[in-house]
């Protein structure tokens, strides 16, 4: 981008060499609205000047060592130094020629040619919201519509003195502030206001850094974001006092919450547990029932297939297996058919009581 004389450029503070182009402001601080030098304009003040300091005026061999003096000096303001750090940018009647690195450079004198020399390597701070103070830049709006106080700094540095002295109209400072705040407000904008206060501030931080490297590097400003650096986030002054009950009523909120999760934590794993007993104890009940009913219908099958093969032996056994099973455990009396006549059934009864020592003795 070809340097203009409309402001920015390499004014301010940045630069070594002070011009804002080639004719607006020479290195004494002359100039003539923008239009280029009249020779003899300069000749004639040459000969004002050599008149002062030989009143009497000077021949034709003095004058042309004059000339060759004042010609020497202008050749030789063309020298500049640029330190360790620093980074020269010359050019040619406004338009970039060369970068010049360390040491002792040289470049055609003014007004053909012009230098500005930017401390590269320097780190630059712009301070976004005057150190947590309310004011009308640190004052943001939440994606919940909340306000809250952000103020952070921005730390920077040169990565490109060409971009850096012709892209950007205004200050440097001023663009990085304004592009600084212009992407912390898109971040705060798309998130509430629990996010805001709770969320990492080196998150915030980092994401505000990607955001501002990048709108910078689309506007050519030749600016490196090195660090954002977020400072507490806090609300209004004017509503602090109300927003400190709210953050207490969400801290207990957040306790009953976490103690909720521990009984739960405690209570459902025991729950769990005795339902797999229970089921498992089902499992064991159905598959003994089970067992037992095959078990059954096996022995009903046996006994089935022998009753259809000796119907009477089978019935005869069936029978006395069942009274053996019924008078098992009862009192049995045996008696012959021929030999029962004339006895005579008893009933026994038990004996008397045994009286207790004292009585009937």
């Amino acid at each position: 981008m070809p340097w203009t004389n409309q402001g920015g450029g390499g004014g301010g503070g940045w630069q070594g060499g002070g011009n804002r182009g080639p004719w607006s402001q020479g290195p004494s601080g002359g100039g003539n609205s923008g239009q280029p030098p009249d020779l003899d304009e300069l000749l004639r003040r040459g000969r004002e000047r050599l008149s002062r300091f030989f009143p009497h005026g000077v021949g034709g061999a003095g004058f042309v060592l004059a000339v060759l003096v004042l010609a020497g000096l202008w050749l030789l303001s063309g020298l500049y130094v640029v330190r360790e750090g620093q980074q020269g940018v010359e050019t040619r009647f406004g338009a970039f020629t060369k970068l010049t690195s360390q040491g002792l450079n040289y470049h055609l004198p003014y007004p053909i040619e012009n230098k500005t020399v930017l401390a590269v390597a320097a780190q630059n701070t712009t301070d976004i919201g005057q150190n947590g103070q309310n004011t009308q830049e640190s004052l943001m709006l939440t994606g919940d519509e909340n306000i809250v106080n952000v103020s952070f700094d921005v730390v920077w540095d040169i990565k490109s003195a060409p971009d850096f002295l012709f892209n950007i109209r205004f200050p440097q400072d001023s663009t990085v502030k304004a592009v600084a705040e212009s992407a912390m407000r898109e971040i705060v904008g798309q998130n509430p206001l629990d996010l805001i206060l709770t969320k990492d501030r080196a998150q915030i931080g980092g994401e505000a850094k990607e955001l501002i490297q990048r709108i910078l590097d689309e506007y050519g400003a030749g600016i490196r974001v090195r660090e954002v650096r977020m400072q507490p986030v806090s609300p209004p002054d004017e509503v602090n006092a109300a927003f400190q009950d709210v953050q207490a009523a969400r801290a207990d909120r957040d306790k009953y919450i976490n103690q909720a999760n521990t009984y739960a934590n405690q209570v459902i794993p025991a729950a769990r547990g005795q339902a797999a007993k229970i089921q498992q104890d089902a499992d064991a009940y159905r598959q003994q029932a089970v067992a037992e009913a095959q078990g059954d219908a096996q022995r009903f099958l046996s006994v089935l297939g022998q009753y259809r093969g000796a119907k009477d032996v089978t019935r005869k056994r069936l029978y006395i297996e069942t009274m053996e099973r019924v008078l098992g455990n009862t009192s049995k009396v045996i008696m012959d058919d021929k030999s029962s006549r004339g006895v005579l059934p008893y009933l026994p009864l038990p004996g008397p009581a045994a009286k207790s020592d004292g009585e009937g003795r």
